[in-house]
């Protein structure tokens, strides 16, 4: 089993969630602030088993909003659509 952490900007999060809901993958979302990402960004926690993996990765690239080209602004590097941590998950439980 993986634990995906998509990092996704508020705007889109709710596309990638009923994206991934409809596929039958469950989310949670975890909002988050700081001044660090200057705008607003959320934390979706996504447990898949290893054959849905690239599936759910997939959904996230699709749903995590159009590319953007670099402005003169932004310097050199295009806005991060998502930022994607996949972790291995040893066991997990229902309560």
């Amino acid at each position: 089993m993986k634990l995906v952490l998509a990092i996704v900007r508020d705007d889109f999060a709710a596309d990638v969630t009923f994206a991934l809901n409809n596929e039958g993958l469950s989310v949670t979302r975890i909002s988050a602030t700081g001044g660090f990402w200057r705008r607003g960004y959320v934390t979706l926690l996504i447990g898949v088993q290893e054959n849905r993996l690239e599936r759910a990765l997939e959904i996230v690239d699709a749903h995590a909003g159009p590319n953007e080209q670099a402005s003169e602004e932004q310097g050199a590097h295009p806005p991060h659509r998502a930022t994607v941590f996949v972790l291995n998950v040893d066991s997990f439980a229902r309560y």
